[in-house]
Parts: C-alpha cells; sequence; structure tokens
C-alpha cells in the first residue's frame, strides 16, 4: 500500500510507515489540482493543517481508505465527505496539550514582567528599568475559561506559581474540579474575581466574543487576558478598546480572527504581547504528533485497530442502513439540550424504548454525547466522546425514560442541572425519518435540522401573528411550524423552524411580545 505526505511533518512518520511496509511519497507543498490528479494512487493520506482535503479530492482518491492529521484540528478536512465514501479521519488532538499550556504561560508570564517590551528597549541601547515594572502571579487570582485538557494542564501551572485558580466550564463535574483545586464558579463570578483571564474553549456561537463590549466592563479592572485558543474569542476590537482606557492592563494572544493578521492595530499598543500561533509549535509536540500518526495509521490500513479517530464509529455504524438514523436522533437530542440547559450538568438519563436496537445502546449514547459536548469540546466526536465525558465527570445513564412511548420506537433523552430537569424524546419513521417529538411533556413534531425558534405563550388567540411579523420585518423566513400545548388556554411551545440564524437582537423582541416567554434560538 502506499502513502502520501502532503505537508512538512517529522521524519519518523516515514521512518514508522516504511518499517511496517509501505510506499511513503513526501510530496509537502503539492498544489491542489497536482494532488487531485495523483491521490488516486494512494491508500492512505498523511496531512498538517497546509493540505485542504476537499470533498473533490476525497472523491478522487477511489483507493483512499484513511487520512492522518499531525495535529488537532481538522477544519481543513471535509470530514463529511470522507465518512461518506467510508474513510477514516484520524488526528493526535492530545499531541499539543503541553506545548499549548506551556505557550499560555509563556504569554502570560512575558505580558506580566514586560519582557518583550523590556527586551527590544535594551536591544535599542536604551536602560529603562522603572518603565518596564511588572507585576507578579504569585497571590494573583486566574480565571480558566474551559476546562478540557489544555486548561486543567494550564491550572496546575498556574497553581505551582502560587496561584488561585478559579474557573468555568459547565460540563466538568464539581467534584473533579475539586480534586484538582480548581473553585468552579460561574462566568460572572470568572469576570469580578480574576486578576488574569485565559481561555481554553473551542470557538462557536456561544464563545464568539466570550470577551468583549458586553463582557469586559464587568472585569476586574486592571485584568490581563491570555488567549492561546482560538481568534474569535476575543473582540479585538473591544480588548484595544479597554486597553487605551486602561481597564485592560494587558493582552496577550497567540491567535486572532485573521490569520495571519497583517497590520492590526493590537501590535500598536505597549501592552500586548502576540505570536504567530505558535502554540503547538515545538520540537517535541511536532515529534510527537508525527509519531502518533504515523503509527495510527498503520494500524487502521492493517486492521489492528482505530485510534484517534475522528469519525470511526460512524464508519463502524453509520453505513448501516439501519443504525444511521437512531445515532443522528441521539446526536440532535444531544446539541438540543446542550444548547437549552442553564445551570451546572448533574447527569444524562438516555431511555431507549419500542424497536431500537439493543445493540446500538452503546453507540446511541456515544452519539448523545457528542452532541451534548459538542458547544463545549472542540473534535469531540462518537469514538472520544465517552471518554472525554468521562474525564469531564459528566454522568450518562440508561433509565426507562423512553418507556410507555406511543410510538413503535423512541430516544428520550433527559438532563439535570443544579436549576432544572429537562425531557426530550425523538423517533424514527419508516426507513430512516427523523423527528423530534416531545419538548418536556408537549406533544408535537419536528424536523431537528437547521436553525429552530422555541418560546412558550400565552395560549390565545394572534399570538403566533405577533412573532411571525417580528420575523418577517427582519427577512426571516419560515420553514416549518409546530404548536404544543398542555391545556386550552394555558401555556403552549411553538417550534418554527427559519432558514437563517436569527440575531439577537431579533429575539429581543421576540421575548418583549407580551404572553412570550422562554424564548431561544437552537442551530442543529
Amino acid at each position: 500500500m502506499k502513502i502520501l505526505i502532503s505537508d512538512p511533518v517529522e521524519q519518523v512518520c516515514t521512518d514508522i510507515l516504511t518499517a511496517e511496509g509501505f510506499t511513503v511519497d513526501n510530496k509537502p507543498g503539492i498544489k491542489p489540482d497536482d494532488l487531485k490528479a495523483i491521490i488516486g494512487d494512494y491508500d492512505g493520506l498523511v496531512v498538517r493543517s497546509g493540505t485542504q482535503v476537499t470533498a473533490d479530492i476525497i472523491a478522487a482518491g477511489t483507493r483512499l481508505k484513511a487520512i492522518g492529521r499531525a495535529g488537532a484540528g481538522v477544519d481543513n478536512i471535509n470530514v463529511e465527505a470522507a465518512t461518506r465514501r467510508g474513510v477514516i479521519v484520524m488526528n493526535t488532538p492530545g499531541g499539543n496539550t503541553v506545548s499549548t499550556a506551556e505557550h499560555t504561560m509563556s504569554l502570560l508570564l512575558s505580558m506580566a514582567r514586560n519582557i518583550p517590551q523590556a527586551n527590544d528597549s535594551l536591544k535599542a541601547g536604551k536602560w529603562d528599568r522603572k518603565k518596564y515594572t511588572g507585576t507578579e502571579l504569585f497571590g494573583k487570582t486566574v480565571g480558566v475559561v474551559g476546562l478540557g485538557k489544555v486548561g486543567r494542564e494550564v491550572a496546575v501551572r498556574c497553581r505551582a506559581f502560587g496561584m488561585h485558580v478559579i474557573g468555568y466550564d459547565p460540563i466538568l463535574a464539581a467534584e473533579v474540579a475539586a480534586r484538582e483545586n480548581i473553585e468552579l464558579v460561574s462566568l460572572d463570578v470568572i469576570y469580578q474575581r480574576s486578576d488574569i483571564i485565559t481561555v481554553h474553549t473551542p470557538l462557536n456561537d456561544e464563545t464568539r466574543n466570550l470577551l468583549g463590549e458586553t463582557t469586559l466592563p464587568k472585569c476586574k479592572p486592571g485584568v490581563r487576558i491570555v488567549n492561546c485558543a482560538r481568534g474569535g474569542i476575543v473582540d479585538e476590537t473591544a480588548v484595544l478598546k479597554y486597553l487605551e482606557h486602561g481597564h485592560v492592563a494587558g493582552y496577550a494572544a497567540d491567535v486572532f480572527v485573521k490569520e495571519p493578521p497583517g497590520d492590526s492595530p493590537l501590535f500598536k499598543h505597549p501592552h500586548v504581547v502576540a505570536t504567530p500561533h505558535l502554540g503547538a509549535s515545538t520540537e517535541e509536540a511536532q515529534e510527537k504528533v508525527a509519531k502518533q500518526i504515523g503509527q495510527q495509521l498503520a494500524d487502521v490500513l492493517k486492521q489492528r485497530g482505530i485510534a484517534g479517530a475522528v469519525n470511526g464509529e460512524a464508519v463502524r455504524y453509520a453505513f448501516r442502513s439501519d443504525l444511521r438514523p437512531y445515532l443522528a436522533l441521539g446526536e440532535r437530542l444531544g446539541r438540543l439540550q446542550a444548547q437549552l440547559m442553564t445551570g451546572q450538568l448533574k447527569r444524562l438519563i438516555l431511555g431507549l424504548s419500542g424497536s431500537v436496537p439493543g445493540e446500538a445502546a452503546e453507540a446511541i449514547s456515544a452519539s448523545v454525547l457528542t452532541g451534548v459536548l459538542s458547544h463545549r469540546t472542540e473534535q469531540v466526536n462518537l469514538v472520544n466522546a465517552p471518554l472525554l465525558a468521562k474525564e469531564m465527570g459528566v454522568v450518562l445513564e440508561l433509565g426507562n425514560e423512553g418507556g410507555g412511548s406511543a410510538y413503535t420506537n423512541q430516544i428520550s433523552l433527559t438532563v439535570e442541572t443544579d436549576k432544572e430537569r429537562r425531557t426530550f424524546a425523538g423517533t424514527v419513521f419508516g426507513t430512516g425519518l427523523v423527528r423530534l417529538v416531545e419538548f418536556d411533556g408537549f406533544k408535537l413534531e419536528v424536523n431537528p435540522e437547521g436553525h429552530l425558534l422555541l418560546y412558550r405563550n400565552v395560549d390565545r388567540p394572534g399570538m403566533l401573528a405577533k412573532v411571525g411579523a417580528e420575523l418577517a420585518a427582519a427577512g426571516i423566513n419560515i420553514g416549518g411550524l409546530a404548536l404544543g400545548r398542555d391545556k386550552p388556554g394555558q401555556t403552549a411551545l411553538t417550534v418554527i423552524s427559519v432558514d437563517t440564524p436569527i440575531p439577537a437582537e431579533i429575539l429581543g423582541r421576540v421575548g418583549r411580545i407580551e404572553g412570550v416567554f422562554e424564548v431561544r434560538a437552537i442551530s442543529l
């Protein structure tokens, strides 16, 4: 079998694959058209972030069985297209954990002690000791937003400096945080108490501009901020504004909204420390991920097992026509609950009833966890979702919540937090039509796709017309509608499918309609 390496990857990857008997061709920097022309000759492909593995390239890879990403992010690989073709996509997300955590600390120390500025000044022939007086980390409170692998590694290093660590993560169990000496708090407490805030979350609708125009004023005066996660979590325009006002004392970033960022005005501010996305750029990390992906690719091509697969379970189950709809329904229920729940997650209860295949219980559980974690953790999938959930103390139990269903088969998901308990359920009709059929006791039928508007309202004439008028005025087209109610004249639940995301301003207008409450926007 033949393997193509299309990006610069450490030699150890080639050595491992060659020792396993594969023919390996190294063509770093190959152009897309040239890659498409030759990919049909290869059984495996190894990339970093440079190669864009598009659906066209995957379609041209008629012999392609596996794609290995030497690193964590797979944004440059069309995973959906690969899954559809039965191509396994693997990554090495753990290989960069320590290097990213250490780089976070490097930026934090550099910002606190003005090291880059003092270095430039000294090399320019100056001796400005007083000008570059810094601040100690000892005794300071650091707020870690996102307590996945990197966030927890940063917490360990901050404690070594004598810092008090508080953290926010809606998924991490309180007992896990306590065991690691992290005080689990809300985001508002992070803003109020932190001398330093460091972010370690994926970039999604919930985390975009997490530190921005509305939240920076809540922060402690003189706060310092570090972003080694993703560009866009910190609003660059807003942080520059508050740096100039003095409310933010320093900003250190390794990632940016646009990369490369060009002549960003951020770089002209004296209290900004920046690096060009170097979080994973250590010799050890690059060697580690090259070694890991070489071994993983050899194992899967020789059918010894799958490790680090982004779509491993999908390949195993999703191509079985009898199981595919149940996995899709489980993930949609998880995504729905993740976006609607409030408070700290305590446990999840999965109910299976009717003709749901018993052999798929474990895979359905993994699909539910994939949906629940998808808004909190990067690179979650059917393979790694159970492990990530276990590490974060997320409990998923099999219960009888699906019992007594009026449907031939049903999957239900109950979420318990410290503030609420909610149950949603869905079913699969015929040969694979997936529908949500219960929302907290309300019976209705919803296609779980695209963008949804959910709200409760007083059950009286004219309510839907008022909401529809607001959507129409904003140019938002309605694609579907489902209504449910408890008793006539009391409370109703409305779920509207729309063609485009609903801006926060429009949600606010809908929420201000008299008799309308609990307005939420969901993307599935």
